[in-house]
């Protein structure tokens, strides 16, 4: 990497390595070169400094970045955003391998060139010369690159049987033609308001599950509830959040996470104290049980117009929904969509544009929690990750100004929409 470094010829005061995998490289570099080095926290500490990033700087300072991978490019942009917010330039970066799914050409579209000691097309041909891979894994890895370039969350198209690029689909789109109503009536909020923010409110009160849900309802898309975390429930609380919906122009999405047989979850989902289906837009089931769980559901909740998301990836560290359990959940709601409208993951799983994705832990600082919640950005989570709408819980919920929060998170999460617009 240095010796790529020196052979682009950049001039810099610095180097900072993206947190956290490219730190030690950042490290040895700058150890052995004599380079100040700059550490970008992920999220500032409430204590000492409390500053973004560490290290001795003077406003004007040129910086030059250090990355191991680059795929979307979009962990170098933070991060020289970061830097950038300091008043220190940054207009080159050095990644140790090009993954070549449009990550190069994003970062220069924002001013930043890239340099790479390898790409990933440069393994693949010298593994396959030296006959440790076979021209048909080589054959379809390359195809795989072409056909999943970044652009924005949606793949740039280069197959064979087609030379365009895959468009995006604006939300006003996809209020035409995405065939579920409640989809089709989500978009049009969405791009009404343009918010792609869902908003969790935990709490144990009614009255501050109301009086938040009153004070963002104005600026999200969607408010979603454990309503059995509340210690006051009664039926009066719903009705006034239905009320609410109705005023501010919101859907209710209720975190249920039905995962039970056939029989219960209907019990669940139409009675109990709750009644979730009759105040509810949209609900939630784990795929566990196999496809008599939505069957149950569907039976109470399509002839009210309600919609139901597999939840198919999570966001906590070591959790269980990966590989096929992922598979068969893409599976299922893919042969369900007269009800079922979309998944809750991580990542998108679909091409089909009847499937909303809502990622959930997503947080303006990268990092997690002490209970192994995993928080990506809002800008990772639609560019790179494909969220089609974000959730956010205590990063505003639990913010000093909630309202001041959701208007930026608002703002972030529907830039990052619109830059995969090409807006």
């Amino acid at each position: 990497m240095w010796n790529t470094i020196e052979r682009t010829g950049c001039k810099f005061k610095s180097i900072c390595g993206v947190p956290y995998t490219a730190l030690p490289i950042a490290t040895c570099i700058c150890v052995q070169h004599n380079y100040p080095m700059l550490i970008r926290r992920k999220e500032a500490k409430d204590y000492g400094t409390r500053r973004m990033i560490e290290g001795r700087y003077e406003e004007g300072d040129v910086c030059l970045i250090v990355e191991d991978v680059v795929t979307s490019g979009s962990s170098v942009h933070e991060t020289a955003e970061s830097l950038q917010n300091e008043k220190i330039q940054v207009t080159n970066a050095i990644v140790l391998l090009d993954r070549e799914q449009g990550g190069k050409a994003a970062l220069e579209r924002k001013g930043i060139k890239l340099y790479s000691v390898i790409t990933l097309s440069q393994v693949l041909s010298t593994l396959q010369r030296l006959n440790k891979l076979d021209s048909d894994i080589v054959d379809r890895t390359n195809r795989f690159i072409q056909d999943n370039r970044f652009d924005g969350h949606v793949a740039v198209n280069n197959k064979s049987n087609s030379s365009s690029t895959t468009k995006v689909m604006s939300h006003k789109e996809r209020a035409v033609k995405c065939s579920h109503p409640l989809v089709r009536s989500l978009y049009t909020i969405m791009a009404d308001k343009e918010s792609n923010l869902c908003v969790s409110i935990d709490c144990a009160s009614s009255s501050e599950l109301l009086q938040m849900a009153d004070k963002i309802g104005p600026h999200v898309c969607i408010v979603k509830t454990h309503i059995d975390m509340l210690e006051d429930f009664t039926s009066d609380v719903t009705k006034e959040l239905q009320r609410l919906a109705d005023k501010h122009n919101f859907l209710i999405f209720e975190d249920r996470k039905f995962g039970d047989i056939g029989k219960t979850v209907h019990t669940q989902y139409e009675g109990g104290m709750y009644k979730i289906s009759s105040w509810a837009h949209i609900t939630n089931a784990h795929p566990v049980p196999g496809s008599g769980i939505v069957s149950a559901l569907a039976e109470v909740g399509k002839p009210l117009g309600r919609g139901c998301l597999i939840v198919a990836e999570m966001s906590s560290s070591g959790n269980l929904a990966t590989g096929d359990y992922t598979k068969g959940a893409v599976k299922m709601a893919e042969a369900n969509k007269d009800f079922v409208i979309g998944y809750i993951s991580q990542s998108r799983l679909s091409a089909d544009h009847d499937l909303v994705h809502m990622t959930p832990g997503v947080k303006i600082q990268m990092g997690g929690d002490s209970l192994g919640q995993q928080y990506v950005t809002p800008q990772i989570a639609v560019s790179e990750k494909g969220a089609d709408v974000v959730i956010v819980g205590r990063g505003i919920t639990g913010a000093a100004d909630p309202l001041g929060a959701a208007l930026e998170y608002k703002q972030a999460g529907y830039s990052a929409y619109l830059n995969s617009l090409g807006h």
